[in-house]
């Protein structure tokens, strides 16, 4: 696996739990992971000039980052969670099928 890929199912992972009756710190937890993540995906994206996937992981790091907190409710924060998820997921299945 690359690193770009365990970074995914990582994410992906984390995301899913979110849907589970967590203590407030796991969620504060997924927003620095998922920043971070998504910074990194953007830089890789960046690196191998998917401008497509340089934006996405841009928009997702900016939603997720911790400082300035986006208030979305628990149940949007939920589909987003899911949303975003899934979109991992396929990523991950698109590109070990090339």
């Amino acid at each position: 696996m690359q690193p770009p890929t365990i970074v995914k199912a990582i994410l992906a992972i984390l995301l899913l739990i979110c849907l589970l009756d967590m203590p407030y710190g796991y969620y504060q937890l997924v927003r620095f992971v998922a920043m971070a993540g998504f910074a990194y995906l953007a830089f890789m994206a960046n690196e191998f000039d998917k401008q497509n996937e340089l934006f996405i992981y841009i928009a997702l790091a900016i939603l997720f980052q911790p400082i300035f907190k986006i208030d979305l409710g628990r149940e949007v924060w939920n589909i987003v969670d899911v949303v975003v998820a899934v979109g991992l997921g396929i990523s991950i299945f698109q590109k070990s099928n090339k």
